[in-house]
C-alpha cells in the first residue's frame, strides 16, 4: 500500500463515487480496513481508489452488490479462492459480451430507422 492518503471527498472526486457511495460500500464490506487519521476520519490510500473504479465497473456493467459481496469475501480468504474469483469474472465478461452484442443490435435499428427518415427528407 501506498503511503498517499485520500480524503472521503478526494476519493470522491477521484473516483466519481458519492461520499454516501463509499460508505455504502464499506457497510457492505465491499471495501474493508479504510485506515483512519488521528482525528478519526477516513482516509483513502491509492489501492482503495483502484479497487473501488474496479467496484464502479463492475457494477456499471451489471454485477449486483451480492455477487460483489461474494466475490469480496471470496478474496478475502486468499489465493486458494482464485479459481472461483476467476471463474465469477469469467462469468461476467460472458455478460458484459451479451450487453455489448444488445447495444450493437440496438444501434443497427436506430441506424435503420434514421436510414428511413433520411428518405423522407
Amino acid at each position: 500500500m501506498t503511503n498517499t492518503t485520500l480524503t472521503p471527498a478526494q476519493m470522491a472526486e477521484r473516483t466519481g463515487v458519492s461520499l454516501d457511495t463509499l460508505r455504502y460500500y464499506e457497510r457492505e464490506g465491499l471495501l474493508d480496513d479504510v485506515e483512519r487519521a488521528d482525528n478519526g476520519h477516513r482516509r483513502y490510500s491509492e489501492d482503495d481508489a483502484l479497487w473501488i473504479e474496479v467496484l464502479r465497473c463492475l457494477r456499471a456493467t451489471g454485477m449486483t452488490i451480492e455477487q460483489l459481496r461474494h466475490y469480496c469475501e471470496l478474496g478475502a480468504q486468499g489465493d486458494t479462492t482464485k479459481p472461483e474469483r476467476r471463474q465469477i469474472l469469467l462469468d461476467h465478461r460472458r455478460l458484459i459480451e451479451r450487453q455489448i452484442e444488445e447495444r450493437r443490435e440496438a444501434l443497427r435499428l436506430v441506424d435503420h430507422k434514421l436510414e428511413h427518415y433520411r428518405e423522407i427528407t
